[in-house]
């Protein structure tokens, strides 16, 4: 695990990536190419590649400042639909014993929900003890033993899993092309925001956000669309999630880009439909999205019994691509595959990874080797750009 001047080094190298002058990055083809207009591309598309499809990234400095940012629009245009404005909202929270009342109000509008705060042992404003949000249920005696917070919410308060646009997050942003992913991605960040106004006994700089198969791939939106989340935890989240579009049959029966967006619709925006029978258009894939959480932590878990979220393809083709960009900006450790028996969404999956999060929260190193993909291997031939990374 680094230390402490390691991070401080990090943000000031972030400091400075981000400083450097926007008009010096590739220019974002504007409009948006169309789906159809994307090369078949069977392998995992190269992440230091450009949306321009010439231009490729060369240091770590212009990845932050430049590469970065365009896989975030470029992940909101294409799947996600636009996180609206934090600037343009007014978080107010306040707290009676374990439960916080969340009201937000943004252009006139207020919508309100509440989340549980469940403390460990000792957890003091002297004392401020690390937080895991978590939405659909988790381990939490696990985590409370080890010195951890658990904070849960009820997701279908923030936006029903459905086409219904009910729910907190709707009385705000009703009409727009938004994914629930994103809305409940929103939730996870306005608990944040509550806890920060009135939870001393948090520490609301050590962040984990959790849940699991489609409440991982919000998860994952959670911890891509907030700086502050320190560790994302993403369990047997398939795809749309950390299921690859590419490779989705090596598990057999599995969730495909067709099969999520049809069943569930309502997970992404209007445009990742553009996409269906053509998946292999798609200018990014899972991998991408992992990469873009950098430097910030990322494990993932997955059970051996559990085909329909592409478990294999997750370990074997995501994995090992994503943790290539990790290690290339320097922050390999930050990353780790949690591979378990078991199937789909088991609870052995939060004591799988909690290591890890031990790990980042706590600088505790793990006897868990979380690059072990037993029973696989990994599959280099899905991202044949691994032979050509950047020589910065």
């Amino acid at each position: 695990m680094r230390s402490q001047p390691f991070a401080a080094a990090l943000l000031s190298f972030l400091a400075r990536a981000i400083a450097q002058d926007s008009s010096s990055c590739p220019s974002t083809p504007s409009p948006w190419p169309e789906a159809g207009s994307f090369p078949v591309t069977p392998t995992l598309p190269d992440p230091f590649l450009y949306l321009d499809g010439t231009s490729r990234v060369q240091t770590q400095e212009e990845w932050y400042s430049c590469r970065k940012p365009e896989i975030l629009d470029m992940m909101q245009h294409y799947q996600y639909g636009y996180y609206p404005d934090h600037a343009l909202e007014t978080v107010t929270a306040t707290r009676s014993g374990d439960t916080v009342s969340i009201a937000v109000e943004a252009d006139g509008k207020t919508a309100q929900f509440s989340a549980s705060i469940n403390l460990p042992s000792g957890a003091s404003a002297d004392a401020p003890a690390p937080v895991v949000i978590a939405i659909g249920g988790m381990d939490n005696n696990a985590y409370l033993s080890e010195g951890i917070a658990v904070v849960t919410y009820d997701y279908l308060s923030v936006a029903a899993d459905s086409n219904s646009k009910t729910g907190a997050f709707w009385d705000l942003y009703n009409g727009r092309d938004i994914g629930t992913l994103v809305a409940w991605a929103w939730g996870f960040h306005r608990v944040l925001d509550a806890l920060e106004q009135t939870a001393g006994e948090i520490d609301a700089t050590k962040v984990g956000v959790t849940g699991c198969s489609r409440l991982g791939k919000a998860a994952l939106a959670g911890g891509l669309f907030d700086e502050r989340v320190t560790v994302t935890m993403a369990m047997s989240s398939g795809v749309q999630g950390l299921g690859p579009y590419r490779y989705h049959a090596l598990s057999g029966q599995d969730e495909t880009l067709e099969n999520s967006k049809q069943g569930a619709p309502w997970w992404s925006d209007s445009t990742l439909a553009d996409f269906i029978g053509q998946s292999e258009r798609t200018p990014f894939d899972a991998h991408t999205i992992a990469a873009a959480l950098a430097p910030r932590a990322l494990v993932i878990d997955q059970g051996t019994g559990d085909p329909f979220t592409n478990s294999e393809g997750t370990a074997v083709v995501v994995y090992p691509a994503a943790k290539i960009v990790y290690e290339w900006l320097g922050v390999g450790e930050q990353i780790g595959m949690a591979v378990r028996s078991g199937g789909h969404c088991d609870f052995s999956g939060y004591t799988n990874v909690l290591p890890f999060v031990k790990q980042i929260f706590f600088g505790e190193a793990s006897t868990r080797d979380y690059d072990d993909l037993s029973p696989w291997s990994p599959m280099p031939e899905a991202y044949p750009w691994a032979s050509d990374v950047p020589s910065a």
